[in-house]
């Protein structure tokens, strides 16, 4: 499937979870299985060119992209929680969202030092959570130098927040304006 196709697959829905955001729901994408299928092929040639170690996945949407990306690939995948879901003492970090504040956890044992580590989301908006999940990488002492999204919205500046922090980003699709 082309892009175009796949972009097409994506539903916007306007004010969603507030008044002025358009929300890119990607559930109709994961539905078509034809389309599901080309999104994590796109993903795993990237992760293959940059020879990664593991595959990290944000919380929830991320989860689906980046474990079906590490079972294709046979690599590790290693999600990053909200707060309270890891079952062992775990490390935080609390960032600033499009429309209000989170915080993020990862298991710190499961990334070995040194491991070079893929990021992957659904969606890139501001990049605060992506930037939070970077950190939590580094801070288990994971070299992470690529992210990558199903979804950039390029107006909000996240790919650039990422670069600025010695993150590679892409993209398969982007939609102009938030």
């Amino acid at each position: 499937m082309s892009p175009d196709e796949i972009k097409a697959l994506v539903r916007s829905i306007p004010d969603f979870p507030k008044p002025g955001i358009v929300f890119r729901d990607v559930t109709t994408l994961i539905s078509h299985g034809e389309g599901f299928a080309a999104s994590v092929e796109w993903l795993a040639a990237r992760v293959m060119a940059h020879r990664s170690d593991v595959i990290v996945g944000i919380e929830a949407r991320g989860f689906i992209f980046g474990a079906a990306v590490a079972a294709s690939l046979r690599l590790p995948f290693v999600p990053v929680r909200k707060p309270g879901k890891l079952p062992v003492p775990s490390l935080a970090i609390d960032y600033a969202l499009e429309y209000g504040t989170d915080t993020l956890e990862i298991d710190p044992g499961a990334i070995a030092r040194g491991q070079r580590v893929v990021l992957i989301d659904d969606l890139l908006a501001t990049g605060g959570t992506a930037e939070a999940a970077m950190r939590l990488i580094r801070q288990c002492g994971g070299s992470v130098e690529q992210a990558l999204f199903v979804i950039d919205l390029p107006d909000l500046g996240g790919s650039r927040r990422l670069q600025d922090n010695g993150v590679d980003c892409e993209a398969l699709l982007a939609f102009e304006g938030h």
